[in-house]
């Protein structure tokens, strides 16, 4: 929380800072959210990867569009309880892709926002090469899954941050050659 300010003791303006690690110009930037007496933050926290492959010379991650909201991201979902990051996101990955993959827990990136009113949502990121090869969309959540090369993913990916978490992975990939 980076600040709260209050006109009415029934309300209360809260100012949720969603700062990317730092990279966002100027430090955290905020977006307010009325609460109500009573009202609490819900808080949710998904697991996924930025999957890559060699192909062509070239390094190129998957993208999957979701069926809902027609954005393009990564593979990821919610983690279930006892699960660890690693588990969940090679689940999710799994029941979203086909694929099975080998985690590089070297990378972890988290990010963190507000997709809705009273939800905060932390969805921490790992590298990850494919150990199979059969795309296999998940038919409610995924519309499309696509293979594009790492330099243009950002002119399909829907979010900054998505971009920003894109930009770190390809930098940390190019030093595992």
């Amino acid at each position: 929380m980076c600040g709260y300010y209050g006109k009415n003791p029934a309300e209360t303006v809260i100012w949720l800072c969603a700062a990317f690690s730092g990279h966002i110009s100027g430090g955290c930037r905020s977006l307010p959210y009325i609460f109500r007496k009573g009202e609490k933050m819900n808080y949710e926290k998904s697991c996924g990867a930025i999957v890559y492959r060699k192909h062509h010379g070239n390094t190129e991650i998957l993208l999957a569009r979701n069926i809902k909201s027609g954005h393009w991201s990564f593979p990821k979902g919610h983690m279930e309880e006892g699960e660890t990051e690693e588990e969940t996101a090679r689940r999710e990955i799994k029941e979203e892709t086909g694929l099975d993959v080998l985690l590089d827990t070297g990378f972890r990136e988290t990010v963190t926002y507000s997709p809705k009113r009273n939800t905060k949502k932390t969805v921490v990121y790992f590298v990850a090469i494919p150990t199979s090869h059969e795309l296999v969309p998940q038919k409610d959540e995924i519309s499309e899954l696509k293979w594009q090369e790492i330099g243009q993913a950002s002119a399909l990916l829907t979010y900054e941050n998505d971009k920003i978490t894109v930009s770190k992975a390809k930098s940390f990939i190019a030093l595992m050659k």
